[in-house]
């Protein structure tokens, strides 16, 4: 155990780049709502990903600031190329400028800027900020989760009220033992802000459907485990980051106890 934590940053570091995390991600989100609801130049990359102007803004800002402060961590970005370098790397940036960009294309308010740090296949620091909402959680490995500098955490016990559960619709509906009909929890279009959501119990349980990325996912994961909650496969496998494949299959993210009831749900009742 001595020579691992010898190999982890030491806590002067990771102090340093919380403060350099907290304070890039605030002017990034800056950034996107002085952009937001004007004119952009946008575009589809992939099969039907959009992408505009205040998405390459924002990546540039995040980079230019994170990259100059930390040269020898790696990057991992859904809005730039990528660079393999970070598979070698102990400690990698891993960012989504504007989490939900349909959303913030049209005008709607629930979007963010995510940004984690991982330290080998597991995030250390994370911030999250909807700049609409004015909602900023932040979480740094063994010390809890704040929303706007206040501790959180996820509500407890393992009952699901189904408006309080935000994802596909037909997952979801394959915990309705009861059968009769549910009303989901309005639809979240940013899948960083729905997970986060369950770390200050505004939600009992949040489902990410297949394909979603470590650029998605990697902040959220840490804000909801430091807030004692828990975010996996249906398996209940940890998600890791910071690998070649990058895309993930479904997850789960709600409290601890009721994460290992929706995992024994569909451990008996699989998928597929």
């Amino acid at each position: 155990m001595a020579d691992a934590d010898a190999n982890s940053p030491d806590e002067a570091i990771l102090t340093r780049d919380a403060a350099l995390l907290q304070d890039t991600v605030r002017e990034a989100g800056a950034l996107a709502q002085s952009m937001f609801r004007t004119e952009l130049k946008k575009w589809t990359k992939g099969a039907s990903s959009p992408v505009s102007e205040a998405d390459i803004a924002v990546n540039d800002l995040l980079e230019t600031r994170l990259r100059n402060a930390t040269p020898d961590y790696g990057w991992l970005s859904e809005e730039s190329a990528d660079d393999v370098a970070r598979l070698s790397r102990r400690l990698t940036w891993i960012v989504d400028p504007i989490d939900g960009t349909r959303n913030y294309l049209n005008g709607h308010e629930d979007w963010c800027v995510s940004v984690a740090l991982v330290e080998d296949a597991a995030p250390v620091l994370a911030a999250v900020f909807a700049p609409v909402s004015g909602e900023f959680f932040f979480a740094a490995r063994g010390q809890g989760t704040t929303l706007n500098g206040r501790a959180v955490q996820a509500s407890p016990g393992s009952a699901l009220d189904f408006a309080r559960v935000a994802g596909p619709k037909p997952m979801v509906e394959r915990l309705n033992t009861a059968g009769g009909d549910i009303k989901l929890h309005p639809r979240i279009g940013s899948l960083a802000l729905r997970l986060c959501r369950v770390a200050h119990g505004a939600l009992d349980a949040a489902f990410a459907g297949g394909n979603s990325h470590d650029w998605d996912l990697a902040a959220a994961d840490l804000i909801v485990q430091e807030a004692d909650g828990r975010m996996s496969d249906l398996s209940g496998e940890p998600i890791l980051y910071n690998r070649r494949e990058v895309a993930h299959g479904v997850l789960v993210a709600a409290g601890r106890d009721r994460h290992a009831g929706i995992v024994a749900h569909f451990r008996n009742r699989p998928l597929a």
